[in-house]
């Protein structure tokens, strides 16, 4: 059921008004993705599934605490979730340091904040073209 002039979706997972909203403009106006914003980490998981989009960014600290971590332990845990691609944008420098393996086993990209904004569109169109590539399964 894939329809290749749908525009690619793109969930940004962040409490960060001020970031959803650089995200939003730079990804619809200007990149032509469809937006969906979810603020809450303790219904991202929920959105994800619902949603299933072609790629999540989100934060890892949300709500004043690493919860990005969790959302992303049931995110990679839950089967119909596993292949969407995540590129984790945070300032939680020692955190994604600590837990780079991790990120690698799971192909999840990690951009420490503050990023450049071509960094992050080259990894949205890289990460969104090796989605639609067939997988063997």
């Amino acid at each position: 059921m894939t329809d290749s002039s749908r525009r690619a979706r793109v969930a940004v997972i962040n409490d960060d008004t001020a970031f959803l909203d650089l995200m939003r403009d730079l990804l619809e106006q200007e990149e032509d993705y469809e937006v969906l914003i979810c603020k809450e980490w303790n219904n991202a998981y929920q959105f994800v599934l619902d949603q299933q989009p072609d790629l999540v960014i989100q934060d890892i600290r949300i709500g004043g605490e690493e919860h990005g971590w969790t959302i992303l332990n049931l995110l990679t845990l839950d089967p119909r979730t596993r292949p969407i691609p995540i590129i984790v944008c945070s300032a939680a420098i020692q955190s994604l340091h600590e837990h780079q393996d991790w990120l690698s086993q799971y192909a999840i990209r990690a951009l420490p904040k503050p990023f450049d904004l071509d960094t992050l569109l080259t990894s949205i169109q890289e990460m969104i073209a090796s989605e639609v590539e067939p997988r063997d399964e």
